[in-house]
């Protein structure tokens, strides 16, 4: 080989080293924009696995903040998935089965431990109705994903429902030990159970796009919400429980619009009809 083409080659082989360092540097990129969403269920997870421990400690006003962090996080890794193209039916499933931890099993013991043990038998059978609704209400999503209106839930989301255990539980931390006086949280897990696998409507917030002129106020409403959660924490509560009210209250209205509806058509039919015998 010459000298001339020994040059050459050695030319080519510095041409070829930064392109393959950039092809390297892009497959591991790829890589950790595909790990980031699994990571962040992982994050989920581990907040209700966390919550599980503390509340079997006795340590409620550590538990239930956990179950808001992975609401936060369970919000983000859908986001971020969707954003960087990383959306995948392992998600999907991954993603639910961390759901059922965090949103169906930790607020059942949660509650279990800060007000249904007393009550025996029934605070167990009160506290798998939660978990149940919970799972059956994600089956119900995964399979429903992409068909109905994007604008409304079918059932109430499964971390609406553990967010309405986990801020009374922050708010009021000290539990129940009398079965009389731990009555009423039965309707704390029961009730947001029942609605999670109800065909009651709730609003997803889904059609909110921050690219356009209206999402401002938008913002600015999210911050002021912030601003309140960290003032006070009965405004956790009050959060939580209106919008677990928001499903029924619309549904009672969407009912009594078709009612008056139907009973004003009615009344034109009738008219209409006396008009023609005349």
């Amino acid at each position: 080989m010459s000298e001339h083409d020994e040059e050459s080659a050695q030319s080519r082989i510095r041409v070829l080293k930064p392109g393959r360092r950039r092809g390297r540097a892009q497959q591991r990129f790829r890589r950790g924009v595909y790990l980031l969403p699994s990571t962040l269920t992982l994050a989920n997870m581990f907040c209700g696995y966390a919550c599980i421990v503390y509340s079997m400690r006795g340590e409620l006003e550590k538990a239930a903040p956990l179950i808001g962090v992975a609401i936060i996080i369970d919000m983000l890794d859908g986001r971020v998935a969707r954003m960087t193209g990383t959306t995948s039916a392992f998600g999907v499933e991954f993603d639910s089965l961390a759901d059922i931890i965090s949103f169906g099993v930790a607020p059942a013991v949660l509650a279990f431990q800060w007000g249904l043990q007393p009550l025996g038998r029934l605070g167990w059978a009160a506290g798998f109705v939660f978990v149940a609704g919970a799972a059956i209400r994600l089956a119900r999503f995964n399979i429903q994903a992409g068909t109905g209106d994007k604008r409304y839930f079918v059932g109430l989301p499964s971390p609406a429902a553990a967010g309405v255990a986990a801020s009374t539980i922050f708010f009021h931390p000290m539990g129940f030990e009398s079965p009389a006086a731990a009555l009423p949280v039965l309707a704390l897990v029961i009730v947001p159970g029942l609605l999670m696998v109800s065909n009651i409507r709730f609003y997803s917030f889904k059609t909110i796009d921050l690219k356009t002129r209206r999402a401002y106020p938008v913002l600015a409403l999210l911050a002021l919400g912030l601003a309140l959660m960290t003032a006070h924490e009965i405004m956790l509560v009050v959060i939580a429980y209106t919008y677990l009210a928001s499903g029924p209250l619309m549904w009672a209205w969407s009912r009594l619009r078709r009612q008056s509806h139907e009973e004003h058509e009615d009344e034109v039919t009738t008219k209409v009809t006396t008009t023609t015998k005349i």
